[in-house]
């Protein structure tokens, strides 16, 4: 038998998170045969129902994966709701033809929301941009065998341990050790300090009429690269991918197959080609 569908309410992560676990556990796991069956009917068929099956089948994982991360701070129920955003997005690009099961694809996709999220919330200046900071980032709290600061040595035998320079180790270490500040001036604070205060020097620009003009013709010209490199296809393409992507109700690849004589996956190639031709030639 395939997943038991609850209502919706009883799948939100809010403040009663152990009913909503109690809820995902009572989901019965797909067998291999169900979840091929249920990947071919959204990958050919765009089939939503079928991705909604594969979601709540995988929740259980996503609260898996949730309480690794219990140590920063946050709460429970909003890793969990990040997570599940990664799920989704795993599930609307997973190929069921890759013979991958969808909870090793997924993994990925599930702890990148999470790192975005605990990134994001962490510290309210964000303090990992570059891979080998967030690397960092989710290591060297592990890492540290102590809670003073590393000596030399010690960051020279993190850096080792997760292949990155010492200055990247050091950098990182002052980031999580360093506290927020406000932006507006505090209500105690003297003269000097409140002068120094963010707010009274740094100037908000998104309003400026130059800037907006510049946006707005950006825009324009990149509808107007669009329109160029799309009549530069052949018709098929061209009718293709206006039918998959720009209109209001978009044909699945079967609609495209019948119409067309081909199979659905000679569809989506035609698509992945004209995409490629049509970016290339906007960056051109």
């Amino acid at each position: 038998m395939g997943t038991q569908l609850q209502p919706v309410e009883m799948l939100a992560p809010g403040a009663n998170l152990n009913a909503y676990i109690q809820a995902v556990n009572g989901f019965s796991v797909l067998s291999a045969e169900e979840e091929k069956r249920l990947g071919e009917a959204l990958y050919y068929d765009g089939d939503l129902d079928a991705a909604r099956q594969m979601v709540m089948a995988h929740l259980r994982f996503v609260v898996h994966i949730a309480k690794s991360y219990s140590g920063y701070g946050l709460a429970q129920g909003d890793l969990v709701q990040e997570g599940n955003i990664g799920l989704m997005k795993a599930v609307k690009r997973f190929n069921p033809e890759k013979g991958v099961r969808l909870v090793s694809f997924a993994v990925h996709w599930i702890k990148a929301e999470m790192h975005e999220f605990i990134l994001r919330n962490w510290r309210i200046v964000k303090i990992a941009t570059t891979k080998a900071q967030r690397k960092l980032f989710f290591n060297l709290r592990g890492a540290k065998k102590r809670l003073g600061w590393f000596t030399h040595e010690e960051a020279k035998a993190v850096a080792k341990d997760l292949d990155l320079d010492v200055k990247h180790v050091l950098e990182m270490e002052g980031r999580l050790s360093a506290y927020d500040a406000g932006f507006d001036a505090g209500a105690d604070d003297d003269d000097e300090s409140a002068y120094l205060a963010p707010a009274n020097y740094l100037e908000d620009k998104r309003y400026d009429p130059a800037i907006q003009t510049e946006e707005a013709d950006w825009e324009a010209s990149n509808v107007s690269s669009l329109s160029s490199a799309l009549a530069q296809l052949d018709e098929r393409s061209r009718d293709i991918l206006q039918q998959r992507w720009l209109t209001d109700k978009k044909s699945t690849l079967h609609d495209l197959a019948d119409q067309y004589q081909v199979s659905a996956e000679r569809i989506r190639q035609l698509e992945k080609n004209a995409m490629k031709k049509v970016k290339g030639m906007m960056e051109a």
